[in-house]
């Protein structure tokens, strides 16, 4: 079928009526039509992309060479003075797990956790230098993995807090040291069951008489873990065992807990070494803090060079798991404890930032103005 338009509708680029299409209606018809759809954006700033962005400088030796340079001889420098102030750190470790058979320790080696009485040994050793500040005496065990999932979450943290319905129902985590002769264990879980309970006593040697150490047994936990976290059951703070009433000690434990100590502030859920034994570690290796040596006169140093003995109360058994036990007598700093590696890290990130400066400068000196045009001579 034809289809004629008038000499005008083809002037103006469009006939008056629209081509008929099956069903009705027409395409491109005139009169009555709604309005034309466009696919053009809106007119906003993220959709024409007006957003302010930041670009990046193009790198150029001019920004790159500085920047290894500074980095390297800001870096090189605090290396040097935490690797320096790290070996004035004074440590000294004795390992008296007692493998060895020329040890004092190897008698107690297989030493149970109900061993009565309990194996006792004696090492003697020699300190070729003197402690000056504050002296802190940590035990160290090795084989010990602390941060096993099952072993982590093996406590009741609102028993620890003093909740006493937990502390007569001690949350299922701690199976299977959740209860014991149908008693509920207080603390309950496999970290306190596991706790360290060698017992060291430091003494010093002069012309074969001993004195002993003083070693204060308070202020090695953190702060809020003694005043926060671990809280003795609510009720007559004086009479612990009127408070642990009805529970049981833990399988491993040779007394209960709240025997840990004779002092009130110092026994129960807030014992110190109990607390910082349940703060568990995130490595097999691990120290953990046992006392403290305060020094009493600015005019001498806190152990004096010389000779001492170390005497221990052999519990805490290791040699079932090929761990090891240490002792370890260290003084600390601005830094902390002794720890090269911080030093030996920021060392070796300035040498070799200082490095590639050398050779990128040494490039650029050498090849940076050639002639790099691609055009080519007729």
């Amino acid at each position: 079928m034809a289809v004629n338009y008038s000499a005008k509708e083809e002037a103006d680029g469009h006939p008056s009526g629209g081509v008929g299409v099956p069903g009705g209606g027409a395409v491109g018809g005139g009169g009555g039509g709604g309005a034309v759809k466009t696919r053009k954006p809106d007119n906003t700033a993220f959709k024409q992309q007006r957003l302010p962005a930041w670009q990046p400088p193009i790198l150029t030796a001019g920004t790159v060479l500085p920047a290894f340079f500074i980095i390297g001889l800001i870096f090189i420098p605090i290396g040097i003075g935490i690797f320096v102030t790290s070996n004035n750190i004074r440590e000294y470790e004795i390992d008296y797990t007692g493998t060895e058979p020329s040890s004092p320790c190897n008698k107690c080696l297989n030493v149970s956790w109900d061993s009565t009485p309990p194996c006792t040994c004696t090492i003697n050793f020699t300190l070729e230098h003197s402690f000056e500040s504050n002296v802190f005496m940590y035990y160290g065990l090795s084989n010990f993995y602390q941060n096993h999932r099952r072993y982590v979450k093996s406590r009741d943290d609102s028993q620890l807090n003093g909740d006493n319905s937990s502390l007569l129902n001690p949350s299922k985590e701690c199976e299977p040291y959740r209860t014991n002769e149908d008693k509920p264990i207080a603390p309950c879980g496999a970290i306190a069951n596991s706790m360290f309970n060698d017992t060291l006593e430091l003494y010093r040697i002069d012309n074969d008489t001993r004195t002993p150490i003083t070693l204060i047994k308070k202020g090695i936990a953190w702060w809020t873990d003694k005043n926060v976290k671990f809280r003795n059951p609510t009720g007559d703070g004086n009479n612990l065992t009127a408070l642990f009433q009805g529970t049981t000690k833990p399988v491993n434990w040779p007394k209960p807990v709240y025997m840990l100590d004779s002092e009130p502030d110092n026994n129960g859920f807030i014992n110190e070494d109990f607390i910082v034994w349940m703060r568990t570690a995130a490595l097999p290796t691990f120290r953990k803090l046992y006392r403290l040596i305060e020094r009493k006169n600015n005019l001498q140093p806190t152990l004096q060079a010389g000779k001492y003995s170390l005497d221990i109360a052999y519990n805490y058994p290791v040699h079932s798991f090929d761990g090891r036990k240490r002792m370890i007598l260290s003084t600390i700093s601005w830094m902390g404890g002794k720890n090269p590696f911080l030093g030996i890290a920021y060392i070796t990130v300035g040498s070799i930032c200082f490095f590639l400066g050398v050779v990128l400068l040494i490039i650029h000196h050498k090849y940076g103005n050639r002639n790099t045009s691609a055009d080519i001579p007729n």
